[in-house]
C-alpha cells in the first residue's frame, strides 16, 4: 500500500476517516453490551477535552470538513460481514461473545446527533443520549479529529515530500520493532486507535508488528483491523464504567461501592482474560485496600496512570497478601509507553508475574520531529463521559494531571475514596 499517494489523494476525498462502526476499540463493544444489559435507561453526555491547549484544533481543522466526517459516521451501519464476524468469531476463547439481543440492536444502530461549536481556537463537541448509544461516538470522534489535524498539516506537501515523510516514519516504527524483537517472552498489542495518525497508518503499523514480532504480537484493539487482518481483537474495560456508575450513586456509601458494583456486573458476563481490573479511576491503593475478596481471584490488573513500576509492585504485594500467586496473574501496562519503557518494565517484572503491554499513541502516531515546528507531534485529546442522568462524572486517577470533574465533586470523591497527596506526572499522550 502506497500510503503517501493515498494521503496525497485525500485532497479528492477518496478516504473517509471512519469506514465502519467497528473501526473502534474492542473494549467499547464489550462495555456497550454490558451497559445495554445493565443500564439501558441511563442518559449520558460525552464531551471532547483537549488537554493540549497549545494545539488550536479549531484553527487547524475546517469546521465544514469536520461536520462532513461526523455526518458520514452517522450514515454508517454494520455490514453483513461485520455482523457475521461479531456473531460467529471466537474472542478470548469464547464463541458468541455478543448476545443475540445486543447484536440485533447493534445491527440497526445509527449513531445519534452531535453538537459542534467553535469556542476560540478549540471545538466544543458533545454527544447526549442513552449511554449505550452515545458511548460509541468516543473513539470515532477522537480518530476523526486526530486525522483531520494530520491532514491539515500534510495538506500542502507534494508527493515526493510525503513519500520521504512516510519512509522516515516507517523506518522509525521498524527500528522500534527490531528493538522489541530482542525481548524474550514479550507480549504486546496495538492499543493505538483513539489517537492514531490515521486509519491507514494504524493498519500499516499492525501489519508491521505482526511481521516483525511474530507470536510476540498478540493483536490489536481495533475491531475492523482485527477482522480484516485476521488477528486477535484485544481489550477489556475502561474508566468510563466506574465514572458513570459512581455518578449515579445516591449517597457517599453508594459512591464508595460503585467501582465494585461495576466489576460485579462484569463478573457475571465474563471470565478468564476478560477479568482484568482497572483500579486507578479513584486511586489504585484505596481500591485494592477495600476490594472484596473475590476480586483477588481475577486474572490480572491493567496499570494506566501514575508510576507504572510502583503500581505493579503494589499489585504483586496485594495478590501475595490475598494468598494469590503473582506468577499466575497478569499485569498489563498501557500508559504512555514507548520502546525504552517497555523494555525497562519487562526486565523488571518478567519472571515475577505475567507481563503484557498495550502500546498506543507512540506506536500509531510517532511523527515527532518529522515536519517543521513539530506539527505532527502527538497530543493529549480525550472524549469522556461528563455527566450521567444530569449528575457530573469524576475521574481522579493515580496522576492528578488526569483528574477531571467539577472542583467540589473532585473534593468529595477524594474524601470518599481517601485520596491524599499524589505525585504529578506529565501527561505525554
Amino acid at each position: 500500500m502506497d500510503i503517501a499517494t493515498r494521503v496525497y489523494n485525500h485532497k479528492w476525498k477518496i478516504d473517509p476517516i471512519i469506514r465502519s462502526l467497528i473501526d473502534t476499540d474492542f473494549y467499547k463493544l464489550l462495555m456497550c453490551q454490558s451497559v445495554f444489559r445493565n443500564k439501558p435507561q441511563t442518559e449520558v453526555t460525552f464531551s471532547l477535552i483537549n488537554r493540549s491547549t497549545s494545539v488550536p484544533l479549531a484553527h487547524l481543522i475546517d469546521e465544514g470538513e469536520l461536520r462532513e466526517q461526523l455526518d458520514h459516521i452517522r450514515s454508517l451501519s454494520l455490514s453483513r460481514g461485520e455482523s457475521t464476524w461479531l456473531r460467529g468469531n471466537t474472542f478470548y476463547g469464547k464463541r458468541q461473545m455478543f448476545r443475540p439481543d445486543f447484536m440485533e440492536w447493534f445491527e440497526n444502530l445509527r449513531l445519534p446527533a452531535y453538537h459542534l461549536e467553535r469556542v476560540g481556537d478549540q471545538y466544543e463537541l458533545t454527544f447526549e443520549g442513552k449511554w449505550h448509544e452515545v458511548m460509541l461516538w468516543e473513539i470515532s470522534a477522537l480518530a476523526v479529529l486526530m486525522e483531520l489535524r494530520s491532514r491539515a498539516v500534510l495538506n500542502d506537501m507534494g508527493r515526493f515530500e510525503l513519500q520521504v515523510l512516510y519512509a522516515r516514519a516507517m523506518t522509525r516504527v521498524w527500528e522500534k520493532i527490531e528493538q522489541l524483537r530482542d525481548i524474550d517472552g514479550l507480549s504486546i498489542a496495538d492499543f493505538g486507535t483513539r489517537r492514531r495518525h490515521g486509519f491507514l497508518w494504524q493498519d500499516w503499523c499492525v501489519q508491521a508488528m505482526r511481521e516483525g514480532l511474530g507470536s510476540k504480537f498478540t493483536g490489536t484493539s481495533n475491531c475492523l483491523i482485527a477482522m480484516r487482518r485476521e488477528v486477535e481483537a484485544i481489550g477489556t474495560n475502561a474508566h468510563e464504567l466506574p465514572m458513570v456508575y459512581s455518578a449515579l450513586a445516591a449517597d457517599d456509601a453508594a459512591l464508595a461501592r460503585a467501582p465494585y458494583d461495576v466489576l460485579s456486573d462484569w463478573h457475571e458476563e465474563h471470565d478468564g482474560n476478560l477479568r482484568i481490573i482497572l483500579p486507578d479511576t479513584y486511586g489504585t491503593q484505596g481500591f485494592l485496600d477495600h476490594a472484596p475478596d473475590w476480586l483477588a481471584g481475577w486474572t490480572g490488573i491493567r496499570i494506566d496512570s501514575g508510576d507504572p513500576a510502583a503500581w505493579a509492585e503494589v499489585a504483586i504485594k496485594w495478590w501475595q497478601e490475598r494468598g494469590e500467586d503473582p506468577l499466575q496473574k497478569r499485569v498489563i501496562f498501557s500508559d504512555g509507553l514507548d520502546v525504552d519503557k517497555i523494555a525497562e518494565l519487562h526486565g523488571k517484572f518478567a519472571g515475577r508475574t505475567k507481563v503484557s503491554f498495550g502500546w498506543g499513541t507512540l506506536l500509531t502516531n510517532d511523527f515527532r520531529g518529522l515536519v517543521p515546528d513539530d506539527g505532527l507531534a502527538p497530543f493529549s485529546l480525550v472524549c469522556k463521559a461528563i455527566s450521567a442522568n444530569g449528575k457530573p462524572t469524576v475521574k481522579l486517577s493515580d496522576n492528578p494531571e488526569k483528574a477531571m470533574g467539577p472542583a467540589d465533586e473532585i473534593a468529595r470523591y477524594k474524601r470518599v475514596f481517601g485520596i491524599g497527596e499524589q505525585d504529578h506526572i506529565d501527561v505525554i499522550v
